[in-house]
């Protein structure tokens, strides 16, 4: 045997016959492990290898067979070992030498998951890949808080936006999203909540209903709604932090949460 980088032990390819390499990504859903599919359920009871990140709930791991390698490999920016590069690596080493590895990924493992990256790096090795959809908590945790996407007379349409781009720069996508009407979710954005508000408030749309949703699905989940000029305010005294998401949009005002909340800018109006 020799000795990963990553701390766990891989076989060299002589040391076990008929390996048949294969990889699975799954969609390990927003948190609740009640969400997860089906047929992730079935295919991490054929797992030889499960590989999976951070926010991914592990009570997950108890479908997969007993005494296989079960690896964390949740990204950390200040972790090198944990690139996406050294990930892919880890993939593809697990699949040529134990056979079928399956990888849990939180959410939806296309939706801003970096599931492709993972798919080619394999794919360049010949190494079948199959994926299974998940829950993306873009769409699983609104929907739980009951704040839908699409609504008659307030959304026509719903942009899901990445907050900061690969340079952790806030997406352009954004500037040209609060110009619209449609619902906007915006994903690994919270620690830049200001300057995403700004963005709205550019667009005079300072009294537009947000959301914000930290650890949805789960029993840590925290809800807080606002508007643009105040939703900065909201996150830091609820000290609301990642995983989070933002949903911009007149839906958020079907949220029990926000009828206190147009009662008081109603009231205003009507004194000026």
């Amino acid at each position: 045997m020799n000795q990963h980088k990553f701390g766990v032990m891989i076989l060299n390819k002589v040391e076990k016959a008929n390996i048949e390499p294969r990889i699975t990504l799954i969609g390990a859903g927003p948190g609740d492990p009640d969400l997860f599919s089906l047929k992730g359920v079935k295919a991490l009871k054929t797992a030889d290898v499960v590989l999976y990140d951070a926010n991914v709930n592990e009570a997950l791991l108890c479908h997969a067979p007993d005494g296989i390698p079960k690896v964390y490999v949740g990204k950390r920016s200040d972790d090198e070992d944990f690139s996406q590069e050294a990930v892919n690596k880890l993939i593809v080493d697990y699949a040529l030498n134990y056979g079928h590895v399956v990888r849990l990924k939180s959410g939806d493992p296309f939706f801003f998951a970096k599931g492709y990256e993972e798919i080619d790096a394999a794919e360049s090795y010949s190494i079948p890949t199959e994926i299974i959809p998940g829950i993306s908590s873009a769409t699983g945790a609104p929907s739980l808080q009951k704040i839908p996407m699409i609504y008659k007379d307030l959304s026509e349409s719903f942009w899901a936006v990445t907050g900061t781009n690969s340079r952790g720069e806030i997406s352009e996508d954004l500037y040209i999203a609060a110009k619209t009407k449609a619902t906007i979710v915006v994903l690994n954005g919270i620690e830049k909540v200001k300057e995403i508000a700004a963005i709205f408030q550019a667009e005079s749309k300072n009294l537009l209903p947000v959301a914000v949703i930290q650890n949805g699905s789960t029993p840590q989940e925290k809800i807080a709604v606002g508007i643009v000029d105040t939703i900065a305010e909201i996150v830091e005294d609820k000290k609301i932090t990642a995983p989070a998401l933002l949903v911009f949009g007149d839906v958020v005002s079907l949220h029990p949460q926000f009828q206190p909340i147009r009662d008081f800018y109603e009231i205003l109006a009507e004194e000026y």
